[in-house]
Order: structure tokens, then C-alpha cells, then sequence
């Protein structure tokens, strides 16, 4: 029987310390046989792994490997396994290796390390939301001064569809502020939702600039309208008078002659 002094223990699954096993031992071993090796190979160990200032205690198998440390701190760090480097003793060790091999034992310390590429990348997603929502920002203050030049046009369009007259500097000097909003709009450099929603606003100051336009036409001829649909109408009139001719009989011998020709062709 073993004195006190030269007992050995080691750390079963649950985190129960109980005396090891000896070689030839095979009560309880995985499998029912490997005796203490087995034994040990099964345990369960607790390690801490050092993340910045962040330390994170992992419960694992004493025969997992570097490669299944990485996974289980994917939900502690939010880090993919590609993105870790794992060091014990100062050394990395790779994925393949084996907790047990390379000396791993219960209360380890292991250094986990954010692999340089990663940094940049969310450096980079960091400065291209930032860039964006300054953007979005940016065109929200345009569409905010534009929502209080489209209230003017609104009113310009009803006093002169009430057949007011109005001063042409009117439309012009409207015209003019829905320019220097289509200017800034120019000027903001964007992208992703940005830029989504600075061609909407560009589309809608460009809108309402031909709304002027139009309201300036109505505004200084108030009869516009009516020339105009007078004037598509005769066209159409007379169109249509044009291809009743070639069945109407022969008014003159010139026409006589045409339909000669078509029917030689025919």
C-alpha cells in the first residue's frame, strides 16, 4: 500500500479528484483496457486561456486538440478558429496537436492571440460603416431642406392651377435652392445604403426642378394646355385624312396616274 506522500491524483470527468490508477487497473477504465493511461487520457481538465485582458476557463478532455480549444472560444471571443492563434510556453502550437502531447495539464495558461489579418479586416468594416453613416446623415439633412422646398412648390402649383399669376422670379429662385440641395447631394461621397439612398434624393430634387419648369410654362401662357392638345389634335386630324385619301376616289388625273403605278407594282 502507497503512503500518502506518493499517492497520485488525477481529475475525472465532473471535476471529481480522485486517486490514479494503477498500471493493470482496469475498474472503470474507457473501454476495459489501457489501464492508468487510459484512465488519464480520458480526464477532464480545466485550463485558462489569456485573451487580452479578457480570461476565459475552459472544462475539455485532456486528449482534445488545439483545434477544438479554437472552437469552443469561437463563442467566448466571437473569433473564428482561422482568426486564433493559440501559444503555450510562448510557442504556437498547431491544430492538430494534441493537449497531452505537448504538456497541457490541469490549470495550464494558454495565450490566445487575434490573427493580424482579422484586425485589419474589422479595422476596415469599422471605417466603412462609420463612413457610411456619416453619409446617410449627410443626405438626411438634404432631404430635410428638401421636404421644406417641396411644401413651396406644392403652394406655387395650387395658386397657379387656381389661375393666379405668378412672378417668374418665383420659379427661379426656387429652382435655384433645389439646385445648390442637388449640389451638396453631388458632393457626398457614398456607398452601400448611402449611396441607395442619395440617388432617391437626387431623383426627387430632379423631379421637382421639372415640376417648376412646367408650373413656369402654365404660369406665363395659361391657355399652353389647351394650344397644345388643339394643335396634336389637327395633327392627328390630318393624318388621318392622309391615309383616307389612298382609298377615296381619284380627286385629279395626278392621282389617277399614282394608282396606275400601284398597280402595275402589284
Amino acid at each position: 500500500m502507497k503512503r500518502e506522500e506518493d499517492v497520485e491524483w488525477e481529475l475525472r470527468p465532473g471535476g471529481m479528484l480522485v486517486q490514479k490508477r494503477e498500471d493493470g487497473d482496469n475498474n472503470g477504465g474507457v473501454g476495459g483496457g489501457g489501464g492508468g493511461d487510459s484512465g488519464s487520457g480520458s480526464a477532464m481538465i480545466n485550463i485558462k486561456v489569456c485573451h487580452g485582458s479578457n480570461h476565459h476557463q475552459l472544462h475539455v478532455p485532456i486528449q482534445s486538440t488545439f483545434g477544438d480549444l479554437k472552437k469552443l472560444l469561437v463563442q467566448e471571443t466571437g473569433l473564428e478558429p482561422k482568426d486564433q492563434r493559440l501559444l503555450f510556453r510562448g510557442k504556437e502550437i498547431d491544430d492538430q496537436e494534441c493537449l497531452q502531447q505537448v504538456g497541457v495539464k490541469d490549470r495550464s495558461k494558454l495565450l490566445l492571440l487575434e490573427e493580424m489579418a482579422s484586425k485589419e479586416r474589422k479595422l476596415e468594416e469599422a471605417r466603412r460603416s462609420d463612413e457610411i453613416s456619416k453619409a446617410c446623415k449627410a443626405v438626411a439633412e438634404v432631404k430635410a431642406e428638401v421636404d421644406k422646398l417641396l411644401e413651396k412648390v406644392v403652394a406655387l402649383e395650387a395658386t397657379v392651377n387656381g389661375g393666379t399669376t405668378v412672378e417668374d422670379k418665383e420659379f427661379v429662385v426656387l429652382t435655384e435652392l433645389l439646385m445648390r440641395q442637388l449640389l451638396k447631394l453631388d458632393g457626398i461621397e457614398a456607398e452601400g445604403e448611402a449611396k441607395v439612398q442619395r440617388r432617391a434624393e437626387v431623383r426627387r430634387v430632379q423631379s421637382l426642378v421639372e415640376m417648376l419648369d412646367t408650373l413656369k410654362a402654365r404660369n406665363s401662357n395659361p391657355f399652353s394646355t389647351k394650344s397644345n392638345a388643339v394643335s396634336v389634335t389637327t395633327k392627328w386630324e390630318t393624318f388621318e385624312s392622309g391615309l383616307g385619301s389612298l382609298t377615296a376616289p381619284p380627286p385629279m388625273p395626278s392621282s389617277t396616274a399614282v394608282n396606275q403605278d400601284w398597280e402595275t407594282f402589284d
